[in-house]
C-alpha cells in the first residue's frame, strides 16, 4: 500500500503505529473524540489488559473498575505488577506491614514534626506579622504542603516501593530522582544529629545541682560575661556583655574560639563526638529489625514532645511578662500581608515542616496494607503537624516575654531562630527558675526526641530504598542499616570540630532547601504530566474506592509546580550568601555549598541521558520506554492528561489542519487549472492521449469509508470531479463493476465511495491521472 500523508509528513502517535485518519473527520473535535476508535492496535491492547485486570466492558465502549481489593487472593500476574497489598516488586507477600495503623501514624508524625518545629516557625510566624501570618500559612498548607504530603502517602502505598525503585513504575526517566533524594536525606543526616548530639550533651550535663550555664567566673567565661540569674544589673551591660548561656554554648559546648572560619576547623572534639555516637546507636537499634522497632520507638519519642510542651507551656504561661511576649506573637500586622516575602516565606515553612521530597513518606506508607485510608492519614498528619507548630510557638514566646521582663530589653532583640533560640535563649530563661535542673532536663528531652524520630524517618527512606534494590539485600537489612549509619556517623564527624557550626550552616543552607525543592518540583511534574493526574487518581480509587476530586487534581497538576517553580528560582535569586554573627563565610565555602547543592540535583538529568543511552530501540520507543512506567491499568488511563496525550492529541490535530490546507490548495489549483490556455494543456498530453498522473490508491474499509488515501496530481476538470472532503478526483460518469462480494459506485453529487463489503473484505481501487479505472483488487480476510 502507497504511504499515507501522516507518514509522509512524519506525524506517528506517541503511544501506537497505527495512524488515525483524521481526513474521516469534520471537526478537530470529532477526530480527538475518534482516536481510541480508530486506533485498532490500542483497542485490542485495551480490551487484552482490561480482561486482565478483570475491568469489565460494555457494549458502548466503556469500562468499570472493579472494586479495591478486600481479598488475598490474586493471580500471580497481579502480584508481578505489585497490585496485592502484600506483594512488592515480585516478593511474592513477603513485605512487611505495620503492626497496627497507630505505629504508622506516629512514626509520620514524628517525622513532620521536628526542630523546625519548636526553633524555626515561631521566629517566622512574629517576623511576618504575628496573627496575620497564619493566613498565607495555612493557604499554604491547602494548596501545596497538604497535596504533596497526600500524594507521596499514595504514591507508596499504591507502588509499594521506595525512593528509587518506585521510579520504575511511575516513570523510569526520573530514576536519578530517586539517586537525588538518597543523597540529600544522607547530607542531613550527618549534620542533622550532630544537633541532637548538642542536645545530649547539655542533657547530659544538666544533672547536677545547678544548671552550667547559670553562672560568670567558670574556666570558659570571659570577663564580658553577666549571669541573669545571680546579681544582674541591667547597668551593668554593655556592647560588649555576653549571656552566661551563650558562652557556655560557644566556649564550653562547641568551643568555636579554637576555631577560627570554616577554613580551619581543628580537631574533633572528642565529648560532642561520644554524644554522637550514642545518638547513632540508639538510631541502629530502633531502625535495624525494620518498622516492627521502630514502630516501638516512636511510641516514645513521637509522643513525649507533647507532654514536654504542655508542661512548658503551663510553666511558661504562668512566669511574669509572659501575656506580653504571647500577645506580641499572635497579634496580627495586617499590612505585611501585601509583602509577598511573607507568602514565599509560607510557602518555604509549609513545604519544609511537612517534609516531602524526603523519600519518607514514600518509604513509611509503602508498608501500608493496600487500601489504608491513606487520605484521612495525610488530613490528620498534617494538621497535627500545624497545630504543633502553633504550640511551640506559645512554649517559646511566653518565655521570650518573660526574658523580656526580667532584662527590660524588646521582645525583638530576643526573638531569634535556629540553634540560637534553643541552646542559649531559652536556657538562659531556665537557669533563672526554680528548680532549673529539672526544667533543663526536660527541654533538652524535648529537644532529643523531637530531633531523633525525624531521623528515624529520613534514614528509613534510604534503607528502605535501598532494600527494594536487590532481595539480598532486602534479606541483609541489619547489615544495610549498619552501613547506612556507619556512613553518616564518619560523615558527622567534621561537624564535632572547633569549627564543626561553620559545617552545619554550610550543610543546612545548601544540602536540602534547595535541592528539596528541585526534587518535589521534578516529583510533582512527573506523576501529574508523565504518569498521569487520571492515572494516579485511578490507583487512588482501587486503594480507597473513591476518585480525589478536583480541587486535588488541580493541585497536583497546576498549583503545585507552579509554586514549586516559583519557590526554587527564588531561592537561587534570594541567595545573599553565609554568614554567623559577624563572620562571613568566604567565596570559595559558598561555592563549596554550591556544589553540595547540585550534587544530588545533577543526579536528574544524568538519569534522563542515561535512560536514553541505555535504553533499545528506535528513538521513539526509546521516548516511550522511558516515560511508561509498569501500570496495571495503562489504557483506560490513557483518557487523562498526560505530556504523552498532549504530544498526541497535538499531532492529531496538526493532521487535520494539514488535510483541510491540502483541500484548499487543491481548490485553488483546480481554478487556475481552468484558466490555461489551450496550447499549454496540450503540452501536457502525453502518448496515452492525456497527461501523465501516478496512481491513487483508495482503500475501501468497512462501514463504507475510505480509510486511507494518498493524494496524486491533479487531474483537469474534463475528466474528473472532485470529492469535496478528501481532495481524491475520479471521472464524473464512470462506472465500477462489483468484483466477487464487492460492488463499487460513485455518486456524482458528493463522489462518495459506497463499499458494501461482507465480513472484513477490503477493497482497493487504483484510478490512473485520466480518470479512467485501472484495476480492481479486493483481499477478503474471511471469504
Amino acid at each position: 500500500m502507497v504511504n499515507s500523508v501522516n507518514e509522509r509528513l512524519g506525524f506517528m502517535d506517541m503511544d501506537t503505529d497505527t495512524d488515525i485518519n483524521v481526513f474521516e473527520c469534520p471537526t478537530v473535535t470529532d477526530a480527538l473524540l475518534n482516536i481510541h476508535e480508530k486506533d485498532e492496535h490500542s483497542f485490542k491492547r485495551e480490551m487484552d489488559i482490561n480482561d486482565h485486570n478483570g475491568i469489565t466492558n460494555t457494549q458502548d465502549g466503556h469500562h468499570s473498575q472493579p472494586p479495591p481489593y478486600e481479598n488475598t487472593t490474586v493471580s500471580s500476574e497481579q502480584l508481578e505488577l505489585g497490585v496485592h497489598e502484600n506483594g512488592d516488586n515480585g516478593d511474592n507477600g513477603t513485605r512487611e506491614t505495620w503492626g497496627n495503623k497507630i505505629d504508622f501514624l506516629l512514626s509520620v508524625t514524628g517525622f513532620a514534626v521536628d526542630l523546625g518545629n519548636v526553633w524555626r516557625f515561631p521566629y517566622i510566624c512574629y517576623k511576618n506579622g504575628g496573627g496575620a501570618f497564619l493566613i498565607p500559612y495555612f493557604l499554604m498548607l491547602v494548596f501545596l504542603g497538604l497535596p504533596l504530603f497526600y500524594m507521596e502517602l499514595a504514591l507508596g502505598q499504591f507502588h509499594r516501593s521506595g525512593a528509587i525503585k518506585i521510579w520504575d513504575r511511575l516513570c523510569p526517566m526520573f530514576k536519578g530522582t530517586g539517586v537525588a533524594i538518597i543523597m540529600v536525606a544522607t547530607y542531613v543526616g550527618m549534620y542533622y544529629n550532630t544537633i541532637i548530639a548538642w542536645a545530649l550533651y547539655y542533657l547530659v550535663n544538666s544533672f547536677r545541682s545547678e544548671v552550667p550555664w547559670a553562672s560568670c567566673g567558670n574556666e570558659w567565661n570571659t570577663p564580658n560575661c553577666i549571669s541573669i540569674s545571680q546579681g544582674y544589673n541591667a547597668s551593668m551591660v554593655t556592647n560588649f556583655s555576653n549571656p552566661s548561656a551563650l558562652e557556655y554554648f560557644q566556649f564550653k559546648a562547641l568551643e568555636s574560639q579554637r576555631s577560627t572560619g570554616i577554613g580551619d576547623l581543628g580537631n574533633v572534639k572528642w565529648d560532642l563526638c561520644l554524644c554522637l555516637l550514642g545518638v547513632m546507636t540508639v538510631v541502629y537499634l530502633a531502625l535495624w529489625k525494620g518498622i516492627k522497632s521502630s514502630g516501638k520507638a516512636v511510641w516514645i519519642t513521637a509522643t513525649a514532645p507533647y507532654v514536654i510542651l504542655l508542661i512548658l507551656l503551663v510553666r511558661g504561661a504562668t512566669l511574669p511578662g509572659a501575656r506580653q511576649g504571647i500577645i506580641y506573637y499572635v497579634t496580627p500586622v495586617w499590612s505585611r500581608l501585601l509583602e509577598l516575602g511573607v507568602w514565599l516565606d509560607a510557602a518555604a515553612q509549609i513545604f519544609f515542616s511537612l517534609g516531602p521530597g524526603f523519600g519518607t513518606l514514600l518509604a513509611l506508607s509503602s508498608y501500608n496494607k493496600f487500601n489504608n485510608n491513606c487520605y484521612m492519614d495525610a488530613l490528620l498528619t498534617a494538621s497535627i503537624n500545624c497545630l504543633t507548630s502553633l504550640l511551640a510557638g506559645f512554649v517559646v514566646f511566653s518565655v521570650l516575654g518573660y526574658m523580656s521582663h526580667v532584662l527590660a530589653v524588646p521582645i525583638e532583640n530576643l526573638a531569634v531562630q535556629g540553634p540560637g533560640l534553643v541552646f542559649f535563649v531559652y536556657p538562659e530563661a531556665i537557669s533563672t527558675l526554680e528548680g532549673s535542673t529539672f526544667w533543663a532536663i526536660i527541654f533538652f528531652l524535648l529537644l532529643i526526641t523531637l530531633g531523633i524520630d525525624s531521623t528515624f524517618g529520613g534514614l528509613e527512606s534510604v534503607i528502605t530504598a535501598l532494600c527494594d534494590i536487590s532481595p539480598r539485600l532486602a534479606s541483609k537489612r541489619k547489615f544495610v542499616v549498619l552501613g547506612v549509619v556507619v556512613v553518616c556517623f564518619l560523615g558527622a564527624l567534621p561537624t564535632t570540630t572547633y569549627g564543626g557550626q561553620y559545617l552545619i550552616t554550610l550543610l543546612d543552607t545548601h544540602a536540602a532547601p534547595v535541592a528539596l525543592i528541585g526534587i518535589c518540583l521534578v516529583e510533582a511534574v512527573a506523576v501529574s504530566w508523565f504518569y498521569g493526574v487520571q492515572h494516579f487518581s485511578n490507583d487512588i480509587e482501587r486503594m480507597l474506592g473513591f476518585q480525589p476530586g478536583i480541587y486535588w487534581k488541580i493541585c497536583w497538576a497546576i498549583i503545585c509546580p507552579t509554586f514549586l517553580a516559583v519557590l526554587f528560582v527564588l531561592s537561587i535569586v534570594a541567595y545573599a550568601g553565609l554568614e554567623i554573627e559577624d563572620y562571613r563565610f568566604p567565596h570559595w565555602a559558598e561555592s563549596v555549598g554550591w556544589l553540595v547543592t547540585s550534587s544530588s540535583l545533577v543526579c536528574i538529568p544524568v538519569g534522563i541521558i542515561a535512560s536514553l543511552v541505555f535504553t533499545r530501540g528506535t528513538f521513539k520507543q526509546r521516548i516511550l520506554e522511558m516515560t511508561r512506567g509498569q501500570s496495571t491499568d495503562y489504557p483506560p488511563n490513557d483518557r487523562g492528561f498526560t505530556l504523552r496525550n498532549a504530544w498526541r492529541l497535538a499531532s492529531i490535530a496538526a493532521r487535520y489542519v494539514y488535510s483541510k490546507v491540502q483541500s484548499l490548495r487543491s481548490g485553488v489549483f483546480r481554478t487556475s487549472s481552468q484558466t490555461k490556455p489551450p496550447e499549454l494543456k496540450n503540452a501536457e498530453l502525453k502518448m496515452n492521449g492525456g497527461p501523465s498522473y501516478p496512481m491513487t490508491e483508495i482503500v475501501a474499509g468497512i462501514n463504507g469509508h475510505g480509510r486511507k488515501a494518498e493524494l496524486g496530481n491533479h487531474v483537469s476538470p474534463e475528466h474528473r470531479a472532485s470529492d469535496s472532503n478528501t481532495g481524491i478526483y475520479l471521472h464524473e460518469n464512470e462506472h465500477l463493476p462489483s468484483t466477487q462480494t464487492n460492488s463499487y459506485g460513485f455518486n456524482s453529487g458528493n463522489n462518495l465511495l459506497n463499499n458494501k463489503t461482507n465480513n472484513d473484505t477490503e477493497g482497493r481501487i487504483i484510478i490512473n491521472g485520466s480518470g479512467h479505472r485501472h484495476s480492481i483488487e479486493t483481499d477478503s480476510s474471511n471469504g
